[in-house]
């Protein structure tokens, strides 16, 4: 790519690579893969955007900005939410496919008067893709997969939030408090006449009774609250009032997208849910309304009436442990013999702590335990398996007592790798993490890049000066190469060389081999190479 070429206006985009992942429902996502020289010209457009843009964004918004994340949306829920009757679930139909292109270029160009960094943006969106190389016009969406479709979707979606913060929420938030329940009122009074009487036992039935209904008065027609929060094209509204008005909350919404921004709510995810008997799932969590009267404070008071907390669904727990289950039972992973028993904890553990920090915000998070036995068992298992040994065995040698973020002791699987004189041992350890309910932990979309003098991946398997294949300790080290993975299976081939089914098991197209090993690749006559 020529820099000349942006300057002159004369660059000219590729059309994108269209493949697809599957989603949860059973339908495709398409992905779009721009090629390298367009992938940092996207990045030039996010950063000139970001800048601008990112001081305007509402703060209820929360997808794809630095500083945000998962965590800050559903801390926004539990922490400002409370009182809530009715969660309004909103999911917006095929938003990123289906954001009209000249909606998008209007907004642009309300705030940005650059009529080349237009075109520029303009040309981009409509570079077309290619499927099974033939070329496809794009008429309308932000390709997913490019680096500037997650700014110029909160861009177009900005809208969206602006019209909920100075149309809806002055519309339907009036009152400071509820009024106060003439009824509870009324047994505290009585109770406490009784208690002047000396009548302490009538006194406290009253009392007991006052509790097992509201302090302030549900339906009091002067008093409404709604909430609202976004990530992404995921939004969840809590309103305090009659389901008419949240209905009506949802058809203006609805009305908004469709006349405004062309976009559809989509009919199957977008929901009114009854916050104090159902849930609403918003970013993988149950959101629900706790309720017990039984629950008292120091001051004997009720504590957690009214408070919205985070649920983790029992089918994302059965989900992540069918992963590592073949007929209701923890088992081996194949794929991961074939590497060393410090890889495969290291890896093990790598998924199971990314899970559980992402869920540790739930109050229900003791739950992940029966996520943390299946897979220690098929760790277990795997190695075991690889060593030709009895998983007991395996669990004695590596089982012992570490602590965990608080200082608490807590039993863990933990594997050191020697290293040269002088050198501190490798350690990787599964398990470790306390399960602790824990409402403040933060994981945002753009953590601050940390700039240090790691080597790559394949540099630090050089070094550590041992064949993948024959596992000799004898150099010198080689590494072989493949051009892609699809290389590895040809057709009409029975039984594969030792080397192939390394690489195919490890899905790496590299090998680091010795010289020995890496010659005998080469003059292999099947013709693997």
């Amino acid at each position: 790519m020529r820099l000349d070429t942006l300057h002159r206006d004369t660059y000219r985009w590729s059309p994108t690579k269209r493949t697809y992942i599957p989603k949860k429902n059973g339908t495709q996502r398409p992905l779009s893969l721009p090629t390298w020289s367009d992938k940092l010209v996207q990045e030039v457009i996010r950063l000139l955007l970001e800048a601008y843009y990112e001081p305007q964004f509402s703060n209820l918004s929360h997808g794809f900005r630095p500083g945000r994340g998962c965590h800050t949306a559903t801390r926004e829920i539990t922490q400002r939410w409370r009182g809530v009757k009715w969660f309004i679930e909103g999911d917006i139909k095929g938003c990123f496919d289906n954001i009209d292109h000249q909606v998008l270029m209007s907004i642009l160009a309300e705030s940005i008067h650059d009529n080349r960094f237009l075109r520029l943006v303009s040309n981009m969106l409509k570079a077309g893709y290619l499927e099974e190389w033939k070329y496809e016009m794009t008429l309308s969406g932000t390709p997913q997969g490019g680096i500037a479709s997650p700014i110029l979707s909160n861009i177009y979606l900005n809208k969206l939030d602006r019209f909920i913060e100075k149309t809806l929420l002055p519309t339907f938030n009036r009152g400071k408090r509820r009024r106060e329940n003439p009824a509870y009122k009324a047994l505290l009074n009585a109770a406490r006449r009784a208690g002047d009487k000396g009548n302490h036992e009538k006194a406290l039935i009253l009392r007991k009774q006052a509790q097992t209904m509201p302090s302030r008065d549900p339906e009091d027609p002067n008093f409404r609250r709604l909430h609202y929060v976004r990530y992404a094209d995921d939004t969840l509204l809590g309103f305090s009032g009659p389901k008419s008005e949240a209905e009506e909350i949802k058809r203006q919404i609805s009305t908004f997208l469709r006349d405004i921004l062309r976009l559809e709510l989509s009919a199957e995810k977008t929901l009114i849910t009854h916050a104090k008997t159902q849930a609403a799932r918003f970013l993988g969590f149950e959101v629900v309304m706790l309720h017990a009267d039984s629950k008292h404070d120091h001051r004997q008071q009720r504590c957690i009436n009214g408070t919205v907390r985070l649920k983790i669904p029992k089918d994302v727990i059965m989900e992540q442990c069918r992963l590592y289950m073949r007929k209701g039972k923890a088992v081996h992973r194949p794929e991961r013999l074939s590497d060393d028993d410090f890889s495969i904890v290291k890896q093990y553990q790598a998924t199971y702590r990314g899970f559980v920090q992402y869920y540790l915000s739930a109050f229900n998070a003791h739950r992940l335990w029966k996520v943390h036995h299946i897979m220690q068992t098929s760790l277990l298992a795997t190695l075991a398996n690889k060593h030709k040994t009895k998983i007991v065995k395996i669990a004695r040698r590596l089982q012992t007592v570490v602590k965990d973020c608080r200082g608490h002791p807590i039993r863990a699987l933990v594997i050191e790798k020697q290293r040269g004189e002088g050198k501190m041992p490798l350690v990787a350890q599964f398990g470790g993490i306390s399960l602790a309910w824990n409402k403040n932990i933060s994981a945002t979309d753009s953590p601050k890049q940390v700039y240090n003098g790691l080597r790559s991946e394949i540099v630090q398997r050089l070094l550590a000066e041992v064949c993948e294949l024959c596992e000799t300790t004898d150099g010198p080290f080689e590494v072989h190469h493949i051009r892609k993975l699809a290389d590895l299976d040809r057709p009409g081939q029975r039984k594969k060389p030792l080397w192939v089914k390394r690489m195919a098991s490890r899905r790496r197209k590299t090998l680091v081999t010795c010289s020995r090993c890496h010659q005998d690749i080469h003059k292999d006559r099947s013709g693997w190479h």
